[in-house]
C-alpha cells in the first residue's frame, strides 16, 4: 500500500510539472505575439503622415484630378473621330457657334457624378442614357470653361425655345432636336432634378438633355452653384 501511495504521488507530481512547462511555454508565446502586434501598430502609426505617405496621396489625387485641355481639337482630329454606327458622334448648335463638337462616351466618376471630357471643347454622352434614334432621352454634358478660356457650353443658357440642336450619329444620320425648355437649377436641387432630365419633356417624343455648370463660383466647394439643363425634342 505504501508503494502504491508513493506511485500515485509521483504521477501527480509529473502531471503538475508537465502542466507547468506547457503553461510557461504558452505564456512566452502570448508575450511574443503581443510584442509583434505592438511593434506593427507602432510602426504603421509612425509611418502614417510621413513624407512618403503624403507623396503617395498627392500622386493619387493628381491621377484623379487630371488637368483640363484648353486647346480645341484640330480639324483633322475632328474629321478622323470615329464611333460606333449607332453612337452619337458630333454635336452642332448653330446659334452658339458650335459645329461638330466631338461627342465622347462617358460614364460616372469616382464620386458617382456624371463624368466630363478632359478637353473643354468636347462634350460627353452619358452611356447610361439612350442613343439617338432609339426613341428615348440622350444626356450630353460639357464644360462651361476651364481655368483660362470658355468651354463648349459657356453660352448654353442663351438658347431659347425653338432653337435647334443637331446630333450626328456614327453612321452619318443627323437628328434635329428643338429646344422646349432651358433653365438653371441650384446645385443643391440638381441631383433630384436628374430623374426628370433623363426623361422626355413630352411623352412619346425622343429627346436630348444638355447639361453644364452655371451660376456663381464657390471657392469653398470648388464648383459652380447651379446646373443648366437644356431639354429638346426630336423634330425629324
Amino acid at each position: 500500500m505504501t508503494i502504491l501511495a508513493m506511485s500515485l504521488r509521483l504521477g501527480n507530481r509529473r502531471d503538475i510539472i508537465r502542466w507547468a512547462i506547457w503553461s510557461v511555454l504558452a505564456i512566452l508565446f502570448l508575450i511574443f505575439l503581443l510584442r509583434v502586434v505592438t511593434f506593427e501598430n507602432t510602426y504603421y502609426a509612425e509611418k502614417e503622415g510621413s513624407e512618403r505617405a503624403v507623396v503617395e496621396k498627392q500622386e493619387e489625387e493628381e491621377v484623379e484630378e487630371e488637368e483640363l485641355i484648353e486647346e480645341p481639337p484640330t480639324e483633322t482630329e475632328v474629321y478622323e473621330y470615329i464611333v460606333a454606327p449607332d453612337h452619337p458622334r458630333y454635336l452642332t448648335i448653330e446659334r452658339l457657334g458650335i459645329r461638330n463638337a466631338r461627342i465622347l462616351t462617358m460614364g460616372v466618376n469616382n464620386k458617382g457624378e456624371l463624368d466630363t471630357p478632359r478637353n473643354i471643347f468636347d462634350v460627353g454622352w452619358y452611356e447610361g442614357s439612350d442613343k439617338p434614334g432609339q426613341g428615348g432621352t440622350m444626356v450630353i454634358d460639357g464644360h462651361n470653361g476651364g481655368p483660362h478660356v470658355h468651354g463648349v457650353f459657356k453660352d448654353l443658357p442663351a438658347l431659347v425655345v425653338g432653337d435647334v440642336i443637331k446630333v450626328e450619329r456614327g453612321d452619318g444620320v443627323v437628328f434635329n432636336y428643338k429646344v422646349i425648355e432651358n433653365k438653371a437649377v441650384l446645385l443643391s436641387d440638381s441631383n433630384a432634378y436628374m430623374s426628370e432630365a433623363m426623361d422626355t419633356p413630352e411623352k412619346g417624343k425622343e429627346s436630348v438633355t444638355l447639361i453644364t455648370c452655371t451660376g456663381e463660383w464657390s471657392d469653398r466647394q470648388q464648383t459652380y452653384l447651379s446646373r443648366q439643363f437644356t431639354r429638346a425634342i426630336l423634330v425629324d
